[in-house]
């Protein structure tokens, strides 16, 4: 580059200017110590996102249908919630999330008698499907069953697979006193094994501890527990391994089924012949082959005591939409440096290859 008239140094391109460099230089002001931030990850992600085509595919996305939260009045803990479609939107937009999978909030229709049940569920279902028509490629639909009732699932099933072409099922946890593992629902999976179904779940309040006096929410305690009851009823009833063809997703990295890996080989152990009947394969078998999301669950703690679990083809993305967003995602992920082609996998190829209509 020619020298300006006046001798002075040529003019270069300023670093500052580089994407890169310009997050490296905000990451040194920072000082040594902070290594990595999420924020800071999570910013420039979504700035990458803006300028390119969304590529996520979030499995852990809730809608709320007209006139749900009254309908469940009272029976719903946490804290007030609102959603609307525009508002899904706007937040996939900003996370570079191309697609969502729509799951109604809890506790679903787990609540009212049976007859609401099965109302709920219809509604949900419909509501979910008119989504999916009026913005092509933009949602998916986990369709509501009402368990425990059996016979109003197993129609709900036909109606929201065949005639609503829903990819998947989304269950709570818990209903009532039972666990997923419960015999009473041997005939709902029977029907989902049949068909290969991809079941999503999602934790609650459950009946047992609803009423605990404490400042802390169920939220914050109760919902990773939930989670963690219903892997072990499932692995330990023998249920995941009589109907290997259902695909099981888990909320929130597991909930603290990670942390406790070594109680369930103990157990394993110590029921011996009963669980060799329930679990050929043995308890670490079925852990491995279920699939784990990471909202809420995208920290450190939480996702190396998944990785000692399950290697990242079994691990999803998720953001628990509205109540969190995809910059917290999107920085936990970054944070934890996967290898570039598993955070591809995490972010989207392990969506499609379980649910493979999403590409269509």
């Amino acid at each position: 580059m020619a020298a300006s008239k006046n001798n002075s140094a040529p003019v270069l391109p300023c670093g500052c200017c580089s994407p890169r460099r310009g997050f490296l230089s905000r990451l040194a002001a920072l000082g040594a110590a902070a290594v990595l931030p999420g924020e800071l990850l999570a910013q420039d992600a979504k700035k990458s996102a803006a300028r390119g085509k969304p590529y996520r595919i979030d499995v852990h996305h809730h809608l709320i249908y007209p006139g749900y939260l009254d309908e469940i009045a009272g029976s719903r803990a946490g804290s007030p919630v609102k959603w609307s479609p525009a508002m899904s939107i706007e937040e996939m937009d900003k996370s570079g999330i191309a697609l969502s999978m729509m799951s109604l909030v809890q506790p679903s229709a787990s609540a009212g008698d049976l007859d609401k049940r099965r109302k709920i569920a219809r509604q949900s279902n419909d509501y979910a499907a008119q989504l999916v028509r009026d913005h092509p490629g933009r949602f998916g639909n986990f369709a509501t069953l009402p368990l425990p009732d059996v016979e109003g699932s197993l129609k709900e099933i036909e109606y929201a697979l065949d005639a609503l072409k829903a990819e998947g099922l989304g269950l709570m946890t818990s209903y009532q006193d039972k666990y997923l593992g419960d015999t009473a629902f041997a005939p709902v999976w029977e029907e989902l094994n049949r068909r290969k179904a991809v079941i999503y779940t999602h934790p609650l309040s459950p009946d047992c501890c609803r009423n605990i006096k404490s400042d802390v929410p169920p939220s914050a305690i109760e919902y990773a527990t939930d989670t963690t009851r219903t892997i072990a009823s499932l692995a330990f009833s023998g249920t995941a391994a009589r109907y290997p063809d259902i695909r099981w997703i888990f909320s929130h990295s597991g909930g603290t089924a990670p942390f406790l890996v070594s109680r369930f080989t103990r157990l394993e152990a110590e029921m011996k012949e009963k669980a060799a009947q329930r679990m050929p394969k043995g308890v670490m078998y079925e852990l491995k082959k279920f699939y784990y999301d990471t909202a809420q669950g995208n920290h450190a703690g939480a996702l190396a005591a998944l990785m000692k679990i399950v290697t990242p083809s079994q691990v999803l993305f998720g953001t628990d939409f509205p109540f969190r967003d995809g910059a917290e995602e999107i920085g936990g992920l970054a944070a934890y440096r996967f290898a570039p082609n598993d955070l591809r996998a995490i972010e989207r190829e392990n969506a499609l290859r379980l649910l493979p209509r999403l590409s269509a």
